[in-house]
């Protein structure tokens, strides 16, 4: 045991919880913890605390030359897709020793930039970025600087990055076939902003699976963001079209949101005069009345493949920078039903 007036070693917690020393560096690193049975992990963890023991992260950080440390940048907090996603990155991040660092940009470029240079600061070891744009300077920048990042939910138009994504067209193209079927044939969109690759891909995905059925695209508009309110401004144009649609599919499910606000303000009821689809699949939209039709993306998955893609590229930079994309799948509910435009 270690003297009164000295701070505990490995050597102590080892001698307390009774095993060899190197056991209780594997059991205290979460990287190797894996590699002794939980029982000890438990019984070396119990020797540290009652020993006021704490693994030196500064120093072997410093003999690996690593932080252990990744940032994280998210456009909008208070938007219920991304608390999934930072939990599937954290997950991730945590199995392999590597402590999350988040902040919120607030959809502001100018904040991207002063969140990158603080986390560059501070030494992280790469970054995972939701905040990106189809042509963007944060992401140019990393590229020139060399530090490992991962795009997630979002890329950019500029090949050879790393970036986990969901099949956006693919999405839509779900979408427009499960209104088909039911007999819609004049149907409008309500996008995302085509500065993402998000509104940008959900909307050719849209054009594209209706050219696939020969129909001409019904009213569209792009809102000016991925949100209720942005959905709102966005809709009545295109619901006060003298060819209005029977039914819309929305760039996300905020913006559906916005979409069955402004019908309900102008006397249309959802879905007997017109059905509406959202995208994502936010854990509230089936609490909705009608429960909302909408398209899931795994936005856990998304955050988990991402930071699993991460630690790869910190550990071999020279790994080759792919794009990984997830298969959306199309939940039904009662948002959508046959038109009576048509």
């Amino acid at each position: 045991m270690a003297p009164a007036n000295l701070p505990a070693n490995l050597k102590d917690v080892a001698r307390l919880a009774g095993v060899h020393t190197a056991t209780a560096s594997r059991a205290l690193n979460e990287r190797t913890a894996g590699m002794v049975s939980p029982e000890t992990v438990e019984r070396v963890r119990d020797a540290a605390d009652a020993l006021g023991y704490r693994v030196n992260r500064i120093a072997r950080g410093l003999k690996m030359r690593r932080s252990f440390t990744v940032g994280m940048l998210i456009p909008d907090i208070t938007n219920p897709f991304f608390p999934r996603m930072v939990r599937g990155a954290e997950d991730s991040l945590h199995e392999a020793g590597y402590t999350l660092v988040l902040a919120d940009t607030d959809n502001d470029p100018g904040q991207e930039r002063r969140h990158r240079d603080v986390m560059l600061e501070r030494q992280v070891d790469g970054l995972l970025l939701a905040t990106a744009r189809r042509r963007d300077r944060v992401v140019d920048a990393l590229i020139a600087a060399e530090v490992p990042f991962v795009l997630v939910n979002r890329t950019v138009d500029r090949g050879r990055v790393a970036a986990v994504i969901p099949d956006d067209r693919a999405g839509m193209a779900l979408a427009v076939e499960h209104l088909y079927a039911q007999g819609h044939r004049r149907i409008g969109h309500v996008g995302g902003p085509t500065v993402t690759s998000s509104g940008a891909r959900r909307a050719e995905g849209f054009r594209k699976a209706l050219r696939v059925r020969g129909l001409e695209p019904g009213p569209t508009a792009e809102a000016r963001g991925f949100t209720i309110e942005a959905g709102r401004e966005a809709a009545p144009p295109v619901l006060g079209d003298a060819t209005r649609p029977s039914a819309i599919v929305a760039a996300n499910d905020l913006v559906a949101l916005g979409v069955l606000d402004a019908a309900g303000a102008m006397g249309l009821s959802c879905p007997e005069d017109l059905s509406v689809i959202g995208f994502n699949d936010m854990a509230f939209i089936e609490r909705l009345s009608p429960p909302l039709t909408s398209v899931r993306i795994d936005e856990y998955e998304l955050g988990l493949r991402a930071a699993t893609l991460l630690l790869s590229l910190i550990e071999d930079p020279s790994s080759k920078r792919k794009t990984v994309m997830l298969a959306p799948e199309l939940v039904v509910r009662g948002s959508t039903g046959p038109p009576t435009l048509d």
